[in-house]
């Protein structure tokens, strides 16, 4: 793994001496109108030399988890404690963001920007904007991790995804308590995890809250839970001082996304939280019509737990409506 030297690191237009704090932007391009589209970064450079960590937040515009974790992390952060350097950008994709969208709605032939990494530099807008992110990212992260939530639609808790090489379940557990539920994904294209992992590096996708949590408790709660993660990565890897603290437990297992057999009402059955274990069978939620009539079900399809459930009741057939961990097993 590469370390960063006690030397200045610049990071699109932002560069920061040892010790320093930087802002600046990756420059993407122009709308029609005239806007200019820049992603924003912020480079916290340690006063020694180590490694470089990177976070993505808002790769999906309807996420504004990520963006307030990078701020409440970087007031945590102290350049003249911190060995390496933290890279911070708290919006990846701005248009969408500012649309407060999934994607960027002027785009609709790429609109979901975390599945078309490496982008291209003569693609669809968003194609483009994933490629100035990831020239300014690839050779210069060595851990990342891209933050994500429900969004606009769902809410899910706390859930990693790495491709199980060593050093990347290492990451994922460096998340800290309460960050044990840790599935494999082993795609080698479409996000920066993927793209960072086939290039050598180490990334995971991390996943917390959605549209359920947004009040002004819960979206403190969650930003907060999401900034003492990014810190306690720093410490696990000697970046910063003070003691790291791991899940337990800490579980092994892939998703399954169940669906609607029924449109109507979707009910939650009262009492069966997130991240704990069910047995096959058991009863996750249940779909009425429009009379009050039960249409349908959802149960557990395996031994596991479920990590997301959508926040809008109303739903039609075929329809997400939660996600479920098969627990394979227990980690280390």
């Amino acid at each position: 793994m590469s370390t960063q030297g006690n030397e200045s690191l610049t990071v699109g237009t932002a560069t920061a001496a040892p010790g320093e704090i930087a802002r600046g932007h990756i420059e993407v391009g122009v709308l029609a109108g005239g806007v200019e589209v820049k992603i924003p970064v912020i480079v916290v450079n340690g006063a020694e030399g180590g490694r470089t960590f990177w976070v993505n937040g808002a790769i999906h515009g309807d996420e504004p988890e990520g963006p307030r974790a990078c701020h409440l992390a970087l007031e945590r952060i102290d350049p003249m404690q911190l060995k390496g350097a933290v890279v911070l950008v708290p919006v990846v994709n701005p248009i969408a963001f500012s649309a407060m969208e999934r994607g960027n709605p002027l785009d609709t032939f790429t609109y979901d920007m975390n599945r078309c990494y490496p982008g291209k530099p003569d693609g669809y807008f968003t194609e483009r904007v994933a490629h100035a992110h990831w020239t300014a990212m690839n050779g210069v992260a060595d851990l990342e991790i891209s933050i994500h939530s429900g969004g606009a639609h769902s809410f899910l808790d706390k859930a990693i995804f790495c491709d199980e090489r060593p050093e990347s379940v290492e990451l994922a557990k460096a998340m800290g308590e309460g960050w044990g539920c840790i599935m494999s994904n082993f795609s080698k294209t479409g996000s920066p995890m993927a793209m960072l992992n086939q290039n050598g590096a180490v990334g995971i996708t991390v996943e917390l809250g959605g549209r359920s949590a947004t009040s002004p408790e819960k979206f403190r709660w969650v930003a907060d839970e999401l900034a003492k993660a990014i810190v306690n990565i720093c410490r696990h890897y000697g970046m910063l001082p003070g003691e790291a603290r791991y899940p337990d437990p800490c579980t092994k297992g892939a998703q399954q996304a169940l669906l609607a057999p029924a449109s109507g009402i979707f009910l939650p059955v009262e009492g069966v939280e997130f991240l704990t274990m069910m047995r096959k069978g058991d009863p996750i939620a249940r779909i009425v019509d429009v009379w009050g009539d039960e249409v349908g079900t959802i149960e557990a399809p395996a031994d596991g737990m479920f990590f997301g459930l959508r926040a809008l009741p109303n739903v039609q057939t075929g329809d997400w409506c939660c996600f479920f961990n098969i627990v394979e097993g227990h980690r280390d």
